[in-house]
């Protein structure tokens, strides 16, 4: 290589990377916003401990600030079926595969344009032509034609674009918050799903038990008849008492297929979240006295909250990416320069080293926007409006996730009222039940009293476990609310949730 030559591609290299070194990043800087001023996520005295009631799923509840959530924060259930069920759908789940594919495309596509805006652009090019040139048709008739000859061309092309306001850095700031962004929300369609089977599980053992009840009270319906059929026989009773008797039981019975339907659903449900097709699914069967309650939860404080839950993480990425774009679309008012150079050989004989380096230049191009009707300028009012509508996004997500915090703490309050309530409903309900079919068999009270009071019975069972089944659900959705405990590695917490570090990311 000539030398000449040699000192214009050192001028070339070094004027890039001082372009790239000293060049601007115009647009805004994004920072982290602000976490939650408040200290309690609820207006009034916030709840530290829950009612208690007698029967399973009855113990009280203590939310604790200083517990750290389990990453797998559905151990706190204690059932081994749950757990696995759960390592099932978060292995098999097609929303899972979608969102781990759109998370490598984005990291791939910010890749990709890593190599493109960041390092000079490299080509090399070897062509061989085969031509024959006709005098007569340039005018020259008395000189013969030359014979066929090969033309022979290599050469390499360097390019690179300055980034001396920081557009293509601004660009790859966003692919970069895009990445971060399908990061949380594959994070948070797993947290989602597990929350999703874990509720579906609880669905399924409400089911169960609320079926098994009235399966019971249909046998003992059962029996009731036969010993009215035999009063009627002897005539202690009226064939209106039977009829009465037969309409009970057939509207007990009528109960049992709504209920088996949407068993048969939330199974198949299951199935949907494990990836596996219903007919093949065995997602098990649950029953709510399997369940362990967690007796202690835990309560960060809201100022956490932002830091801990994946979708207010995946909003701020967004909002991050939306700043990043308003400093593209103003480093494209600005001048660009582009560096170009080659150098190559070209001859007509390949293997003449003496040809070599023969071809080669040097450019460099100035652009600078002047009329776009309004175009260039129409962009950047569209990414600040973008950018002041991700930061109200960003700020109705956080109010959301504040939202659902406060709601699972009063609805746990109000669930432990309640399942008190109704078991206490229900015992009293069942004691006055056998009262009074002991009184109808030895002929002290009517038939029609003692249907009344299976109804009652029923109605109080089925509303006794609906609440024992809603004490679990929204349990989970306090778990959910808080983030679901991601950000920690497994080693960091113990079964039972404890802290072994209290850092919140």
């Amino acid at each position: 290589m000539k030398p000449r030559m040699r000192e214009s591609l050192w001028i070339t290299v070094l004027a890039a990377v001082g372009g790239l070194l000293c060049g601007c990043a115009v647009g805004p800087d994004f920072h982290p916003p602000q976490p939650p001023t408040a200290h309690t996520y609820v207006s009034g005295e916030q709840p530290s401990e829950t009612t208690g009631a007698r029967g399973p799923g009855g113990n009280p509840q203590r939310f604790d600030p200083a517990m750290t959530i389990p990453a797998q924060w559905w151990s706190l259930f204690g059932s081994a079926a749950l757990d696995r069920l759960i390592g099932l759908a978060l292995e098999g789940s097609p929303t899972l595969a979608q969102a781990r594919s759109r998370l490598k495309q984005a990291q791939e596509s910010f890749n990709a344009n890593t190599g493109a805006l960041l390092f000079p652009s490299v080509d090399a090019d070897l062509s061989a032509t085969r031509q024959q040139v006709d005098l007569s048709s340039m005018g020259i008739t008395k000189l013969p034609n030359p014979d066929p000859f090969a033309l022979y061309y290599a050469s390499v092309s360097v390019s690179y674009t300055l980034d001396l306001f920081g557009g293509n850095r601004r660009m790859l700031e966003g692919l970069k918050a895009k990445v971060d962004y399908e990061r949380f929300e594959l994070e948070a369609a797993r947290q989602t799903l597990a929350a999703n089977v874990v509720n579906a599980s609880i669905r399924q053992a409400s089911l169960r038990a609320q079926i098994a009840f009235r399966e019971s009270l249909l046998e003992a319906q059962r029996r009731q008849l036969v010993i009215i059929e035999k009063r009627l026989q002897t005539g202690g009773v009226s064939v209106l008492d039977v009829q009465n008797q037969s309409l009970l039981l057939s509207q007990t019975r009528a109960s049992l297929p709504p209920l088996e339907g949407q068993l048969s659903q939330v199974n198949h449900q299951l199935a949907v979240y494990l990836g596996m097709e219903p007919a093949e699914a065995r997602v098990g069967d649950f029953d709510l006295d399997d369940l362990h309650l967690p007796e202690v939860l835990p309560l960060s404080l809201p100022s956490s909250l932002a830091r801990q839950r994946p979708d207010i993480r995946a909003a701020e990425a967004l909002w991050h990416q939306a700043c990043a774009n308003v400093g593209v679309a103003t480093a494209n008012l600005f001048p660009q320069i582009t560096l170009s150079g080659s150098f190559g050989s070209q001859g007509i004989n390949a293997g003449d080293p003496t040809s070599w380096t023969n071809v080669w230049s040097i450019a460099a191009n100035l652009m600078q926007p002047v009329f776009h009707g309004g175009e260039l300028w129409a962009r950047k009012r569209a990414a600040v409006a973008a950018y002041d509508e991700a930061a109200a996004t960003y700020r109705q997500t956080v109010l959301q996730g504040l939202q659902e915090v406060a709601d699972a703490l009063r609805a746990l309050e109000a669930d432990a009222r309640k399942l008190r309530a109704r078991v206490d409903a229900a015992e009293h309900a069942r004691t006055g039940y056998e009262i009074a079919r002991h009184q109808y068999e030895l002929g002290g009270m009517s038939h029609l009293a003692l249907l009344d009071l299976e109804r009652q019975l029923l109605q109080a069972e089925g509303d006794r476990v609906q609440a024992q089944a809603d004490r679990y659900a929204d349990t989970t959705a306090l778990l959910l609310a808080l983030g679901g405990g991601w950000w920690h590695p497994e080693s960091e917490s113990n079964a039972t949730g404890r802290p072994v570090t209290q850092a919140a990311h």
